[in-house]
């Protein structure tokens, strides 16, 4: 492991054990009730990475799909362990640094609410090429770009036109419509964007 990596799980292991999860909203994100009502969801299987609780992970189970979690920490991933027992669901839970994890295969779809915001916007370019190799062509990428209106982080202000540039329309294709809006904590919100891998 190297010392970034072992920086970073350290971290996050730090702010599971002592509770400092402030993002955590206690249940499933609206933004993916909104897009599994709509049929917006491909079929198949599904990454969430930076998975923390993992209430979209047992909802993605429920839904019937095949999910595959990942988090960096140790603690979290036993909290959703302990979720998806509890609950009768069934997914893969794996412990890893995402920006290093390789998985055996492409998915058909990724949900990616948390994992970005949480990462330095240094490692962004290296996880939207990653996000990119997760994904099968034609898979969808479903997007929560959180909106904090302020520097600094964790968690970091993903604006929209950073995103575009991240996401270039080379290699993801984008809605023609606006992103959908949601509520967040403390006054931030998350703007919703379901991309299309090129």
């Amino acid at each position: 492991m190297s010392g970034d990596e072992h920086a970073r799980r350290a971290d996050w292991e730090a702010r599971w054990r002592e509770g400092r999860t402030g993002w955590d909203r206690g249940g499933v994100s609206p933004a993916l009730e909104h897009w599994l009502e709509a049929g917006a969801v491909p079929g198949g299987w599904i990454l969430v990475p930076g998975a923390g609780s993992g209430y979209e992970v047992v909802a993605l189970a429920r839904a019937g799909f095949q999910v595959s979690a990942v988090d960096i920490a140790a603690a979290a991933c036993e909290r959703l362990r302990g979720l998806l027992a509890s609950s009768g669901a069934g997914a893969e839970v794996v412990q890893a640094d995402l920006l290093r994890w390789e998985p055996a295969q492409a998915f058909d779809a990724v949900y990616e609410q948390t994992c970005l915001c949480a990462l330095d916007p240094a490692d962004w370019p290296t996880y939207e090429r990653r996000l990119h190799e997760w994904l099968r062509p034609g898979g969808a990428l479903l997007a929560q770009f959180l909106q904090t209106g302020r520097e600094g982080g964790p968690p970091y202000h993903c604006s929209l036109p950073a995103m575009e540039a991240l996401f270039s329309p080379e290699r993801w294709r984008w809605p023609p419509e606006a992103p959908k809006r949601w509520p967040q904590h403390h006054g931030r919100w998350e703007e919703a964007v379901r991309l299309v891998r090129r």
